[in-house]
């Protein structure tokens, strides 16, 4: 394949909580050999290098602030320049402003588009699943409904124990959770939503099924049929792409 006709994999996913959009981010990154890059992860990895950025964003944390934009975008771009980046990435909770954003197109002017993939959910959808989850009371794990069956087990599949609700997974904090992800989220939709690469799929579906829908998803954003969109490779997007 000639490199120089390939494209790289700039995914986002968008979705609010309870959408899958974490475990539907590792899922498509592990399949098609890319990172999937967390804002927490980007934050994590960064004091951990204990790079300057680093030091700054720990300084930050360690008083209790928030993490502005121009210092995210810093940690963000570090972040792509690894090697493991230049083939594409999936990226979960970031950009989560419009500066954010307009600062991304910048970084990736030379390195393709930007996918963008909403997961839409109904919210009493999402509030179902939510309420609906349970974690290990030993590991910690999290076990949803969305698991074999649909039904809910009682113990833990990786160690057995007993399965225990979130105290903060209540309808209403819930509901709260929501209210706040609109009012952030909507200004981020509406600067993607005109994209020829924005794409929107159903995510009250089975997880296969919302697998199925995203990997089309990117294919069709880059001109492609989702056929050709094969694991641990890129592909090349049409002339009218």
């Amino acid at each position: 394949m000639d490199g120089a006709a390939d494209v790289a994999l700039n995914i986002v996913f968008m979705g609010p909580p309870g959408a899958g959009k974490g475990t539907q981010a590792d899922r498509f990154a592990r399949e098609h050999g890319i990172p999937k890059i967390s804002t927490g992860d980007i934050l994590r990895d960064a004091v951990t290098a204990d790079t300057g950025l680093g030091r700054q964003v720990k300084a930050l944390l360690d008083r209790g602030d928030l993490v502005g934009d121009d210092l995210m975008v810093g940690v963000v771009r570090d972040r792509l320049a690894q090697a493991d980046a230049v083939q594409g990435f999936v990226l979960d909770g970031f950009p989560r402003t419009i500066r954010q954003a307009e600062a991304l197109d910048q970084l990736l002017a030379q390195r393709g588009p930007v996918i963008v993939v909403e997961i839409q959910v109904p919210d009493d959808e999402l509030v179902r699943r939510v309420v609906s989850r349970r974690i290990c009371s030993s590991c910690g794990r999290t076990a949803s409904a969305f698991e074999g069956d649909g039904k809910m087990p009682e113990r833990c599949a990786t160690c057995g124990a007993m399965l225990v609700s979130r105290s903060d997974d209540s309808e209403r904090v819930v509901r709260d959770r929501l209210k706040v992800y609109w009012r952030e989220t909507q200004p981020m939709i509406a600067f993607y939503h005109a994209r020829p690469t924005y794409r929107a799929v159903n995510g009250a579906q089975a997880p296969e099924r919302v697998r199925d829908a995203l990997v089309a998803a990117v294919a069709s954003a880059l001109g492609k049929p989702a056929a050709e969109l094969k694991a641990g490779t890129t592909v090349r997007p049409e002339n009218n792409a």
